[in-house]
């Protein structure tokens, strides 16, 4: 008997979010996912290597650390490792913003004190960093966050010294509804992806003919309107949570796979797992249909997940402030990669030079990219961040030497 196999690519769906009426009332709604939440993280600390949890002192790796804790301690494990990432000189050149208001050290110190877990602090230098580009590059076999996939790579290179697989608390803010953008005027207002929407600042990138051909806000805004079209809107939903619903299909379906993507490929760059309690589908699932006055309860980013670890935290962590991943704010960062990004643009032979409007890039050099007045993508992409891709972008063109006709 004879087979024909069809080869070639194929995508198939094998699990997407359906939208159904959320019948629990609020206390049956917070015990469920409390359940669901520690089942998931029970579940992936089974391991046959050392384990351990990222801990930032934010609300999501702390809880994944003080239920990881609770287990250890229940299974007379050992003393469960934990991991933080800093920078050099990171206490002294730390900048607030409205998308990082503060920084880790103190609330990390908070949870060690009271879970009393062997707490480690990976510090990286503002060369590794910058050095480390073309490696994380090289990761993800395409540019990409620049020195927030450098940060990471270093920083699971260095905790594989002491352990093989991580929990880290990421997803929580996609699911449950963390990112400023959810609350942001501007941001809800914007009618496309609201973690970049300097669109004419991304156009003005462009040589300015390649720019007359490729219309970016075109794109983007099909991309945009096709995603909002798989969004399903209940009858019975109120205004605020059909309006939502649509922030969180993007941030699960777009954003999120970013960030898990550059994950698993900078940690698995280094023979090491990092895995994500919070994305545990019976979890997203039902969080996903929660109406939005119960996830927003008192008006808070992840107001929900912070009411049912009331008791569980320490108050200070409960309602700190979101804050991302930390990136470097050392001004000798900013000083590398514009001297990089400098000196690429001088050298004719450079790749991407041809591809990028030089007199728009010289005023960011400039202005040290502060002509980008918001980040050009997600919360820690400014102006250096920019820089460094633009520095990936040629490093990708070098290394891989893509046909581009225009």
């Amino acid at each position: 008997m004879l087979y024909m196999i069809k080869l070639g690519l194929h995508i198939e769906c094998y699990w997407k979010l359906k939208s159904k009426i959320h019948t629990d009332n609020f206390k049956t709604t917070c015990e469920k996912v409390k359940y669901l939440l520690e089942d998931s993280i029970n579940r992936q600390l089974i391991s046959d290597v050392p384990l351990c949890t990222f801990l930032s002192g934010g609300l999501d790796s702390s809880i994944i650390t003080t239920y990881a804790n609770k287990y250890y301690n229940k299974k007379n494990l050992p003393i469960l490792n934990t991991f933080s990432v800093d920078y050099i000189d990171n206490d002294k050149n730390f900048v607030t913003s409205d998308f990082q208001p503060n920084s880790d050290n103190h609330y990390i110190d908070i949870m060690i004190k009271k879970l009393g877990v062997n707490h480690h602090t990976i510090y990286i230098d503002t060369p590794e960093l910058v050095d480390a580009l073309e490696d994380a590059m090289l990761a993800r076999d395409f540019p990409g966050m620049a020195d927030v996939d450098s940060s990471m790579l270093l920083f699971c290179k260095n905790v594989k010294k002491y352990a093989t697989v991580a929990l880290s608390g990421e997803c929580a803010d996609e699911i449950f509804g963390g990112y400023p953008w959810f609350f942001r005027e501007d941001s809800l207002k914007s009618n496309t992806f609201p973690w970049s929407i300097a669109i004419p600042e991304r156009q003005n990138l462009l040589n300015l003919s390649i720019a007359k051909k490729i219309n970016l806000k075109e794109y983007i805004d099909y991309r945009y309107n096709e995603s909002l079209s798989e969004v399903e809107i209940l009858d019975f939903d109120s205004s605020e949570t059909a309006e939502k619903r649509k922030i969180f299909h993007l941030n699960l379906y777009w954003f999120m796979q970013t960030l898990l993507d550059r994950t698993d490929r900078m940690s698995m760059y280094n023979g090491f797992e990092v895995r994500v309690p919070f994305c545990d589908y019976r979890l997203v699932d039902y969080v996903w249909n929660i109406p939005w006055e119960m996830k927003a309860y008192k008006g808070r980013e992840k107001g929900l997940l912070r009411y049912i670890m009331e008791d569980s935290l320490p108050q200070e962590i409960v309602y700190r402030k979101k804050s991302p991943y930390p990136k470097t704010h050392n001004p000798n960062y900013l000083k590398a990669v514009k001297n990089k990004l400098k000196q690429i643009i001088l050298d004719k032979s450079s790749p991407i030079r041809d591809l990028l409007n030089v007199n728009y890039i010289s005023e960011i050099l400039s202005t040290e990219g502060k002509t980008f007045s918001r980040p050009w993508f997600g919360q820690l992409m400014t102006g250096p961040q920019l820089m460094a891709y633009l520095c990936q972008v040629n490093m990708w063109l070098e290394k891989y030497e893509p046909k581009i006709e225009i």
